[in-house]
């Protein structure tokens, strides 16, 4: 039903409009030309809508203000890291008075023993460390599991994203073999000898790839997230865990993105039980910071190993890892965010987000659908996906420019990456349907 020329055309339209209103970010990005590699400070900042980043000034709740004076609500949230808001009043405060008392000594704080508290008290595993990103604490579970198992390999689901971690950069050809993913650069090893990747929800493939007895981890997601949402099917979290347990294979479950869930993710929504979980972005407030917990068994296993005096150079941990702001922050954002109060609120946003879009695809009679998680949620230009493969050969680039760029336009910021809103207790109801708008605006104008 979409006529490509009719697309192309408005979508030429919103750029131009894009370039009329964005002239002070257009000069900056000129500038940053000049020695920022790619023009940015990371290559997927070029990733947004437009022909050129657009420069933030400010971001404060559930907005952000850019360079040229322009304030949209924003559904992206960095990404999940701003996910409580951005600029939490607590977390503002918390750093400044860190910052005079100093930002990182190499020493425990009180606050370490704090968080650490409320993690154990939402997520149900007793015994955490910390790391500056869910990358690095992804990178530090996959070691862990390699000593506790003696095995080497890992295994992930197809398109699954956990950060910049080697093993996971990975997906399956046409012919299903491992092979590098699009885009990855400097791949320091065959993919196929570190990694062994499972369709999302293919219960029989994770057992056939299990049953070789070399399989140190699992790394999953609850619900695939990076390539779109992609939900569990019933049962398959089950199968997941007891697959696992017979195959002696630990179950690392990254709750970095699936936070939307509730306040434990979706590890205390679903009574999910991993050996090891791990948590980034959100939990510092939108200062860098992630933890990962070890479950007793596992924590007893490598207990000796992290008492040992070379653990400095173990492969696991880092000089400002833990620093005295990133506990602060973390303190005051899990204090104040994330709380089950905030989620009473930003659920049913989501909900009224998804409900906004369902109702322009169904007055269309498009074929198309719209995912929700917690208060997450994403519109598919099919229906809904089971497996990550799925998922990836459902996207379409052109359509994914055209709607961000039309939403950005009229106020509305969404992840660049695809179609995903992440709302919070800043959002209100007259914000989502701001969305609901531009969103029927658009189809109306590309369909008719």
């Amino acid at each position: 039903m979409i006529e490509r020329a009719q697309l192309a055309a408005l979508h030429e339209r919103e750029v131009n409009r894009f370039v009329e209103a964005h002239q002070r970010s257009a000069e900056l990005a000129a500038s940053a030309g000049r020695h920022l590699l790619a023009g940015v400070p990371m290559p997927w900042m070029r990733r947004w809508p437009g022909p050129f980043p657009m420069f933030v000034a400010e971001a404060v709740g559930g907005r952000c203000t850019d360079v040229d004076g322009h304030e949209y609500v924003d559904l992206c949230l960095g990404d999940t890291g701003a996910m409580g808001g951005h600029a939490p009043p607590a977390v503002v405060a918390a750093v400044a008075a860190q910052a005079r008392r100093g930002l990182t000594a190499m020493l425990p704080t009180a606050d370490a023993v704090w968080v650490a508290d409320e993690l154990s008290r939402r997520f149900g595993l007793g015994n955490w460390q910390f790391a500056l990103s869910a990358t690095d604490a992804n990178r530090f579970a996959l070691r862990i599991a390699r000593h506790a198992t003696g095995r080497r390999k890992v295994a992930v689901f197809n398109w699954c994203y956990h950060g910049t971690v080697d093993e996971t950069m990975v997906t399956l050809d046409e012919n299903g073999v491992v092979v590098a993913r699009a885009g990855s650069l400097g791949t320091p090893l065959d993919p196929s000898a570190a990694t062994a990747v499972v369709e999302f929800n293919d219960v029989d493939g994770l057992q056939r790839e299990l049953a070789g007895g070399d399989i140190a981890a699992v790394l999953a997601e609850p619900a695939l997230t990076n390539i779109g949402i992609v939900l569990p099917d019933a049962g398959f979290h089950d199968a997941l865990r007891e697959l696992t347990r017979e195959a002696g294979t630990l179950l690392v479950i990254d709750e970095t993105h699936t936070i939307c869930a509730g306040p434990g993710g979706y590890t205390a929504a679903y009574g999910l039980t991993p050996d090891v979980l791990v948590i980034g972005k959100p939990i510092g407030g939108g200062v860098p910071a992630a933890a990962y917990g070890l479950g007793d068994e596992l924590a007893g296993q490598v207990a000796a190993a992290f008492a040992d005096p070379s653990i400095d150079v173990s492969g696991i941990g880092g000089t400002l890892a833990g620093n005295a702001m990133s506990m602060a922050a973390m303190r005051a954002a899990l204090s104040t965010t994330l709380r089950e109060e905030d989620f009473a609120v930003a659920v049913p946003l989501a909900e009224r987000f998804a409900t906004g879009v369902r109702q322009t695809i169904d007055g269309h009679g498009l074929a198309w659908s719209v995912q929700r998680l917690g208060c997450r949620a994403e519109y598919w230009y099919c229906p809904p996906p089971r497996s990550g493969a799925a998922a990836a050969a459902a996207g379409d680039d052109e359509l994914d420019a055209f709607f961000h760029l039309y939403a950005l336009n009229r106020g509305v910021l969404l992840t660049p990456f695809h179609n995903m809103a992440l709302l919070s207790p800043h959002h209100t109801p007259a914000d989502v349907d701001r969305h609901s708008e531009a969103f029927a605006a658009a189809v109306g104008e590309l369909v008719g």
